[in-house]
């Protein structure tokens, strides 16, 4: 089945360029030049088929990626939860964790191998739509709730928004309960890429899971950093 992607990049050379690599790669590519024009198209199907990713430049002509990316994620129904891949040309970190802080699935730098581009979208995907193979497609502890075939989370019945990402670590957390496990763990159980030595990403994204599942974020009671080790989800019930 052929994924559509939307690329919402000023670069017109460089739009045209991995676009023109992803379809000979089997997905369908749609461009967007600014981030007014790639909300629109993000808006409208083209013949009935929703976008499945969006590649999403930092740096755009009518506001930055981080503002498209924040009114993606403010979209109602389903195209709120639509994987972002972010590039930024910028070698600050920060930028990458304002990303991921706000909603962004992935990031990747610029200048970036195509190969590697490919690698992270189908990574990206792949998580989206691999289930666990469990015949319990629900998780529940207390009052949240873990919905593995709906793909959502909520707590005493209220939705928790959290991304494709985020939402593929909680259950690798929620399954493992009263297990702690090492960052490489957590990645390895979602099949993410590897982290690196300057990689501090996957804690930016237990922070927003944090944000969403616990009372208290900042006195955690669900999920646990264990100091010099990793994170464990704690069996306690409400």
């Amino acid at each position: 089945m052929s994924h559509n992607l939307l690329m919402i990049e000023d670069d017109a050379r460089l739009a045209a360029m991995v676009a023109q690599y992803l379809e000979q790669s089997g997905f369908s590519v749609r461009c967007a030049g600014d981030g007014q024009s790639g909300l629109e198209q993000l808006n409208t199907p083209t013949k009935g088929a929703t976008t499945d990713l969006v590649i999403l430049d930092l740096m755009l002509p009518d506001m930055d990626g981080l503002e498209v990316c924040r009114r993606i994620r403010a979209l109602p129904t389903s195209l709120a939860q639509v994987p972002v891949l972010m590039l930024t040309a910028k070698g600050d970190a920060m930028d990458r964790i304002i990303g991921l802080e706000i909603g962004a699935d992935d990031y990747l730098p610029k200048p970036f191998e195509p190969r590697e581009l490919l690698a992270r979208i189908r990574a990206v995907l792949r998580r989206r739509v691999e289930s666990p193979a469990t015949d319990h497609l629900t998780l529940r502890f207390g009052g949240l709730e873990i919905d593995r075939d709906a793909r959502s989370v909520s707590i005493q019945g209220a939705p928790c928004e959290l991304t494709s990402y985020q939402f593929d670590l909680l259950v690798a957390l929620a399954e493992r309960a009263g297990r702690v496990l090492t960052r490489d763990q957590i990645m390895e159980a979602v099949r993410g890429r590897e982290l690196d030595a300057f990689d501090r990403s996957i804690d930016v994204h237990m922070g927003r899971i944090r944000a969403a599942i616990e009372v208290d974020p900042k006195t955690p009671k669900r999920i646990l950093t264990v100091r010099g080790v990793g994170y464990v989800f704690a069996r306690q019930q409400d």
